[in-house]
C-alpha cells in the first residue's frame, strides 16, 4: 500500500485480506471467559486485557495495560502526524455471564459458526467492537493518516465502575479530536445506524421486612403480613394499569423520529403469543425516550424449599432505564421516595444503590460526521444510515462526553436485531461484521483527509 491515503478500492482489498486473520483472532478472543462480575475468576478478566494488549502492539501501537481500582483497560497510542487529528477507538474486552448454558445451543465459549453467523458470548458485544479497530489499523498499516488512541475497558458489562478515575489519570493519553465507540448496533442487516441517544440506568435493591423470624402459616395468616406478599404489593405500585411509569419525578425524553415496526419488535423480544405491550405512545418512545422499571430478580424461598411459614423478609432487585436529560442521583432519590411511600402495611423497607449510569444525547452534526456517514454509505454499498436512539446504557458515552467535551462523538457497533447480546445464543453477522470493518476503515482515511 502507498504511503499517501489509499483509494477506495485498495482499502476494500485490505480489509478482505484481513478478515480471515482477524476471524481467528476473534474466535481467541470469545474463547476466553472475561467476566468483571465479583462472583467470577477474574485471572480471566487480566487474560483478556493481555490478548488486547498483544492485538494492539501487533498494529505498532505503543501499549499498556492500566488499572484504577477495578479491572484491567488497555490503552494503545500512535501519534498523529503533523496537523493531522487524534481519533480514539473505544471497544470494551469484558463480556456478561453466559446464563444458563442449557439454553445455549452450543458452548458459549467456544465459537461456532452457523448460517454465516458466528455464536459466542463476546462474539458481538463487543470483542467484534475492538476487532474492528484492529482491522482498520492493518487495513491501513504506515498509510495511517491520523492519530490513532485505542482504549480497551474490562468492566463496561459490570457498570464502568472505574472509568471516570481511568480517564482522568491518563487524560493526556487519551485526549482526542473524534472518539468512536464500538458497542451499539445497526438498524437491521444490511441497514447501518448511527446512535444519537441512550437511555441512562439506575438499579437498586429494596428490602422489606415484617417479621423477625418465620412462623407458622396457619396460625398467624389472615392478620400478620408475610413479607413476599408485601414485596409483590410494593412492585405492583411502580406501573399504571396500562404499564406506564407511575414513580413520579422520572424525566420524559422527546419523541422519536423513527418508529419501529411492532412485528420486528415481538420478534427481537421473543414475546409469546398473546402477550400484549405495555405502556402508551409510539414503541420508540417507549424503548428509547421514556423510562421504564423492570424487576430484575427477587430474593425468597424457591417453591420446592419453601414450608407453611409466613417469610419474614424478601428483596428486589429493580432497574430503572432512564429517558435523555434525566440524572441518576436524582431518579434514585424519585425511585426511593415513591417505595417508601407505597411501602404497604408499615413494613421495614431499605432501599440502596446498586450502581448508574447517566443518560446521553449525540450531537450528530458538523464536518466529521459527513466523514462519518460517508464512510457507513460506502461500505453498505449506497444505504445511507439511520439515525437512532438506543433503550439500554452504554456508561462510556457519557463519561467520554463529560471527559473530553470538545470531542466529536461517535457511536456505532456491530450488532443487527438477530444479534441477542447479554441473552442465549449471542451471535455476529460476519457479513456485517466485514462491512463494520470496511466503514471504520474508510472514516479514518477520511478523516486524515484536509477536509476531514
Amino acid at each position: 500500500m502507498k504511503n499517501n491515503l489509499p483509494t477506495e478500492a485498495e482499502l476494500r482489498a485490505a480489509v478482505e485480506r484481513e478478515m480471515a486473520p482477524a476471524r481467528a483472532d476473534l474466535e481467541n478472543l470469545v474463547r476466553i471467559p472475561g467476566i468483571a462480575f465479583p462472583e467470577f475468576d477474574h485471572a480471566q478478566v487480566d487474560r483478556s486485557a493481555e490478548a488486547v494488549a498483544t492485538l494492539l502492539r501487533g498494529c505498532g501501537l505503543e501499549t499498556g495495560i492500566v488499572r484504577a481500582g477495578g479491572q484491567p483497560a488497555v490503552i494503545g497510542r500512535k501519534p498523529a502526524p503533523p496537523g493531522a487529528p487524534t481519533v480514539l477507538l473505544y471497544a470494551h474486552h469484558d463480556v456478561q455471564p453466559s446464563g444458563d448454558e442449557a439454553l445455549w445451543d452450543s458452548d458459549p465459549f467456544e465459537p461456532v459458526e452457523r448460517d454465516g453467523r458466528l455464536y459466542g458470548r463476546g462474539a458481538a458485544d463487543d470483542k467484534a467492537g475492538l476487532m474492528a479497530h484492529v482491522v482498520a489499523l492493518r487495513a491501513l498499516g504506515d498509510a495511517l493518516p491520523v492519530g490513532v488512541v485505542v482504549f480497551v475497558e474490562g468492566e463496561e458489562e459490570y457498570g464502568s465502575a472505574s472509568l471516570s478515575e481511568l480517564l482522568r489519570l491518563h487524560h493526556d493519553r487519551l485526549l482526542a479530536d473524534v472518539v468512536v465507540i464500538a458497542d451499539s448496533a445497526n438498524w437491521d442487516v444490511g441497514v447501518p445506524a448511527l446512535t444519537t441517544s441512550l437511555r441512562g440506568i439506575v438499579n437498586c435493591v429494596v428490602e422489606v421486612r415484617t417479621l423477625r423470624d418465620p412462623v407458622h402459616s396457619g396460625m398467624f395468616g389472615g392478620a400478620v403480613p408475610d413479607a413476599l406478599t408485601t414485596l409483590v404489593r410494593l412492585l405492583a405500585t411502580l406501573h399504571e394499569d396500562d404499564g406506564d411509569v407511575a414513580v413520579e419525578g422520572l424525566a420524559m425524553g422527546p419523541e422519536s423520529t423513527v418508529e419501529l415496526p411492532v412485528e420486528r419488535v415481538r420478534a427481537e423480544a421473543g414475546m409469546v403469543d398473546g402477550v400484549r405491550f405495555t405502556g402508551t405512545g409510539s414503541l420508540a418512545d417507549r424503548l428509547w425516550t421514556r423510562p421504564s422499571l423492570s424487576v430484575l430478580g427477587v430474593d425468597a424461598p424457591s417453591v420446592l424449599e419453601s414450608g407453611n411459614a409466613l417469610v419474614p423478609a424478601a428483596r428486589a432487585k429493580i432497574s430503572a432505564r432512564l429517558a435523555p436529560g434525566d440524572e441518576p442521583v436524582k431518579a434514585f432519590a424519585a425511585l426511593r421516595e415513591h417505595l417508601e411511600a407505597y411501602c404497604p402495611w408499615g413494613a421495614a423497607i431499605s432501599v440502596s444503590l446498586d450502581g448508574g449510569g447517566a443518560p446521553c444525547v449525540i450531537d450528530t452534526t458538523g464536518p466529521r460526521y459527513e466523514t462519518v456517514r460517508s464512510a457507513l454509505r460506502t461500505a453498505w454499498d449506497g444505504v445511507s444510515p439511520v439515525e437512532i436512539g438506543v433503550g439500554g446504557s452504554i456508561p462510556a458515552v457519557s463519561t467520554f462526553q463529560a471527559e473530553f467535551p470538545d470531542a466529536t462523538i461517535v457511536v456505532t457497533g456491530v450488532e443487527d436485531p438477530q444479534t441477542r447480546a447479554h441473552g442465549p445464543n449471542e451471535s455476529l453477522h460476519l457479513g456485517e461484521f466485514t462491512r463494520v470493518c470496511l466503514a471504520e476503515a474508510l472514516m479514518l482515511a477520511g478523516l486524515g483527509r484536509p477536509t476531514g
